[in-house]
C-alpha cells in the first residue's frame, strides 16, 4: 500500500511506526510538521494572530502547518491508499478536509484527550476513521480505541548497565509538583533515580531534578532507560489514556511506577511489576525493586506491539 504519515513527531515515536510500515513492504511517506517553522513576518502579525485565537479561534501557525503539508502531497504522482494523521489538532481544519482528494481513507490518531486539547473536537467530522487512546473519548465521541505502542524490544545484551533504579523525563507542566513529591520520597529512601524536566527556557539542577533546554532525542531517552531498573510514569490531570513510558517498560520487561491508576484495567497489569501510587501522597516502598519482573505473556503482549498497532489501525479499513 501507499501510505503517508502525517504527524508531530516531535520526540521520534512515529518514526518507529514508519520503519515498521515500510520493513512490511509498503511505500510509506512521513510528513513530520514539527520540522515546519513559522515566523511572524513582523509584530502586526502576531497581534492579528492573537485577534484569530481569541475571537475566531483560528492560528496562523497551524494554518501554515496545512499548506506545507497539502504542498508536499500535491507531489505525490499518486494517489495514497490511506493517510494517517498523529496530532491532527495541530492543523487546521481546512487543510484536513483537503487531505481527501490525495488518498482513498484518511485516518486520525489522537493521544491526548479532549479535555487537554479541545481542538481534538472540531477536526474528528473530517476523517474517515478516528483513533483515541482516550477510553472516555471513544465512548463519547464514538471513537475507536487504540493504545500507544511498544517501540522497544528487550535486547539480547543489555545495552547500558544500571545505573539508577528509577527514570523519568517529562515536559514541565502541572505535573512537576507531583513530581517533585516523588523525588523527595526518593530521596528519603535512598532510591537512586534520574529525573529530567524540559523547559526551553530554563536550564538548572535543583535537588534531584534536571532542567534542560532542548529535547533530548528518543535514541539518548533510550540509553537512560536501558540504565534503568523501573520507569516512572505520571498521567496529566483528567488524562486516562497511557504514555509511551508504559509502553517502554512493557518492551524492555522493565516495571513501572504510575500515578495512572486506570492502568490497573488492562490486561497486562500485574501488582508484581506495576506499582499504582497516590500523587498527593506518594509511597514508593524499596520491596517493589527487590521481587523480579514477571513476563506477560505472549499473547497479551504482542497486541501492544507495533505490529499489533498496524493491525488494530492502519489495516482496519481493508478488513
Amino acid at each position: 500500500m501507499r501510505i503517508t504519515i502525517i504527524s508531530l513527531d516531535n520526540w521520534g515515536f512515529n518514526k518507529h511506526l514508519v520503519n515498521a510500515l515500510e520493513e512490511k513492504g509498503h511505500d510509506v511517506q512521513h510528513i513530520n510538521f514539527n520540522e515546519f517553522t513559522y515566523k511572524y513576518p513582523n509584530i502586526l502579525y502576531k497581534v492579528y494572530n492573537f485577534f484569530l485565537k481569541t475571537f475566531l479561534k483560528k492560528n496562523l501557525k497551524r494554518i501554515h502547518f496545512g499548506k506545507r503539508i497539502i504542498e508536499t502531497l500535491k507531489m505525490n504522482d499518486t494517489q495514497q491508499d490511506i493517510i494517517l494523521v498523529i496530532k491532527g489538532d495541530f492543523i487546521d481544519p481546512k487543510s484536513i478536509l483537503e487531505l481527501k482528494k490525495y488518498a482513498k481513507k484518511t485516518f486520525a490518531y489522537f493521544n491526548d484527550n479532549t479535555i487537554r486539547c479541545p481542538k481534538i473536537i472540531k477536526v474528528i467530522p473530517y476523517f474517515d476513521e478516528v483513533f483515541s487512546f482516550e477510553k472516555e473519548d471513544c465512548e463519547k465521541y464514538h471513537l475507536k480505541f487504540a493504545t500507544n505502542w511498544i517501540y522497544n524490544l528487550t535486547p539480547d545484551k543489555p545495552e547500558n548497565p544500571i545505573e539508577q533504579k528509577v527514570f523519568n523525563i517529562i515536559s514541565e507542566d502541572k505535573r512537576i509538583s507531583v513530581l517533585s513529591k516523588i523525588a523527595t520520597d526518593l530521596e528519603s529512601k535512598k532510591i537512586s533515580h534520574k529525573l529530567f524536566v524540559y523547559n526551553k527556557k530554563i536550564k538548572k539542577r535543583i535537588a534531584s531534578m534536571e532542567y534542560i533546554t532542548k529535547p533530548i532525542p528518543l535514541s539518548e531517552i533510550n540509553k537512560h532507560i536501558n540504565g534503568s531498573q523501573v520507569l516512572l510514569d505520571i498521567n496529566r490531570k483528567n488524562q486516562n489514556g497511557l504514555t509511551f513510558r508504559v509502553f517502554e517498560s512493557l518492551g524492555l520487561n522493565k516495571k513501572l511506577i504510575t500515578t495512572n491508576s486506570d492502568i490497573k484495567n488492562y490486561d497486562f497489569y500485574n501488582p508484581n511489576n506495576i506499582l499504582i501510587i497516590d500523587e498527593k501522597n506518594p509511597d514508593i516502598p524499596v520491596s517493589f525493586f527487590e521481587k523480579e519482573y514477571v513476563k506477560i505473556p505472549d499473547a497479551i503482549f504482542n497486541k501492544y506491539t507495533l505490529d499489533g498497532w498496524i493491525n488494530n489501525v492502519v489495516y482496519s479499513a481493508f478488513k
